[in-house]
């Protein structure tokens, strides 16, 4: 159909040209799906009757961009060029123009699958990834997995990648749609307070400003990104998830906007944290552990939904992709300030962040142009929940014995509550304490009333608001400073896992995802099964 146009005039159309040269634009490249987004804009009449008209134009930007002629620079200016040329001074137009913009940069982009193989921590052995591989095969000892990818190099894409700017280092076969990267800047407000000379701030959130357009305003978006461009899901296979909040919001924004089914799994008293600018659609379903429950509840209902047919579990921090998006915070940090710091500071519940760290810490000094030295990993927790603390204070490998009961009091009284998870990945072969044992660092604390007092400060020096988790990690580094752990010139990264949310909700309106099925805290697998059946 493309090649029989030349016999089109074009000044056979009218004043709505515009708007059937964009329709034609979305059937070239194969987005008829696309078209519903536009109904508002164009209204019915305008895309039953006008939407071949004036394809001899994309006739001839179409050829030039496909026949290399061009830059891809070159190739967005003569679109916007062509919109501008065909639209009014109208709201509509300008709408038009935006979303036009917005399809061209999904269209340009030239990806191929990342080329890695996947390796045994404890033994070195290295295998192919079946697709889906989370534990080494024929190995009996618990250990995690690690992507060895075959850029030793990384190439940084351009901003316009989101966090896929990263992919030489993601283990993804695919790109989807609507990412965003951590944006790493040299701290001026809180370095100053703190009197600090090089103090480097990873955010990722919502920060237009900066370049932050995290939808959920949580870091938790990288590892859902990075996980839905490896998984393939064209057998209808259902990705299940459990989180304490933040984790499900961001995978149920990824996998509902690129049509990725889903099954979260989420304590009860953790809802408010499902709050979204869209709603969510239908492939996405939330099922929760009664009101009293915690996380880890959540874990032991979405392993029983991996028990059944069509149900498969995401892997938490077993699985090499929510790991490596993790580590894009780190990209960010060093490809920015173009050294590996000194020290690492971030919050943790699992942990897997600082595994992450460490990993991509690991790749960079193989890279050879950062440096060759480890970040000391200065994670923290919430007082009273402090499991990690507690274990690595005490030298163990091994997590301490921790109540059901008590733990579940103690997640009641932490503010960050994305920080209380009971069974971290910590003694695993190349978890935590490992991660922590080669690089160096401690486990700090903060109380709740220190936490809120650093999201003050941040806010106040930094124009930004940052989640209750980010909150700790900013109170251990002002408890570090003051202490003395750390020297006023050492480079320093303070990961900001999470912040900008009180701006979004004031600019954006806001639902709220509800649970399709509310569980006792110890189901039983037929009840689970049963409700499954008729949510998918």
């Amino acid at each position: 159909m493309l090649w029989q146009l030349d016999n089109v005039n074009p000044r056979r159309a009218n004043e709505k040209r515009n708007f059937a040269f964009i329709l034609d634009w979305c059937f070239m490249v194969n987005l008829q799906q696309n078209y519903k987004k536009l109904w508002p804009l164009l209204g019915v009449q305008c895309f039953k009757q006008r939407w071949i008209v004036y394809r001899l134009n994309y006739k001839i930007l179409y050829f030039i961009k496909v026949s290399n002629c061009i830059t891809r620079v070159s190739w967005l200016k003569l679109l916007n060029f062509y919109v501008f040329l065909y639209s009014s001074s109208s709201s509509r137009s300008k709408l038009l123009f935006l979303w036009l913009k917005e399809q061209y940069v999904i269209m340009i982009k030239e990806f191929k699958p990342t080329p890695y193989k996947l390796e045994s921590v404890k033994s070195g052995n290295q295998f192919d990834d079946a697709g889906w591989t989370l534990d080494a095969p024929n190995e009996h000892e618990c250990s995690l997995v690690r992507a060895i990818y075959e850029k030793k190099q990384i190439e940084v894409k351009d901003a316009s990648y989101g966090v896929f700017r990263f992919a030489d280092w993601l283990p993804v076969h695919k790109m989807l749609e609507g990412s965003s990267a951590p944006v790493t800047y040299k701290s001026e407000g809180l370095a100053k307070y703190l009197g600090l000379s090089d103090l480097h701030i990873t955010f990722s959130g919502y920060w237009p400003e900066r370049g932050a357009n995290f939808r959920t305003c949580s870091f938790k978006e990288t590892e859902a990104y990075s996980v839905g461009g490896r998984l393939k899901t064209d057998d209808g296979t259902v990705l299940v998830v459990a989180s304490a909040g933040n984790t499900a919001r961001a995978f149920a924004r990824v996998c509902s906007d690129n049509n990725i089914p889903l099954l979260l799994c989420v304590p009860e008293d953790n809802i408010d944290a499902l709050w979204f600018d869209e709603p969510i659609k239908d492939n996405v379903k939330l099922i929760v552990t009664k009101s009293g429950s915690d996380y880890f509840d959540a874990i032991h209902l979405s392993n029983l939904a991996c028990q059944l047919d069509g149900f498969i579990a995401e892997g938490g921090a077993k699985n090499v992709a929510r790991r490596d998006g993790m580590g894009t915070t780190t990209l960010s940090a060093v490809t920015t300030i173009g050294r590996i710091p000194k020290y690492y500071f971030q919050a943790v519940g699992s942990g897997t962040g600082a595994i992450a760290a460490w990993e991509a810490n690991k790749r960079l000094i193989e890279d050879g142009r950062f440096g060759s030295n480890f970040m000391k990993l200065m994670v923290s927790q919430n007082t009273p929940f402090l499991p990690i603390h507690d274990a690595w204070k005490a030298q163990s490998r091994k997590m301490l014995p921790l109540d059901d009961d008590v733990a579940r009091k103690q997640v009641e009284e932490i503010d960050a509550k994305v920080l209380s998870n009971r069974k971290p990945p910590y003694a695993i072969f190349g978890g935590l304490y490992d991660a922590m044992k080669e690089a160096g660092g401690d486990v700090l604390s903060a109380s709740n009333n220190a936490a809120e007092e650093a999201a003050r400060i941040f806010e106040e020096t930094e124009g930004n608001d940052i989640h209750p988790a980010a909150a700790v990690a900013t109170a251990t580094l002002i408890q570090a400073v003051k202490d003395g752990v750390v020297d006023k010139d050492d480079c320093i990264m303070l990961n900001i896992t999470g912040g900008g949310e009180e701006r979004f909700k004031r600019e954006k309106e806001i639902t709220f995802l509800k649970p399709s099925h509310v569980f006792d805290i110890t189901p039983l697998v037929e009840d689970v099964e049963e409700v499954l059946k008729q949510l998918f």
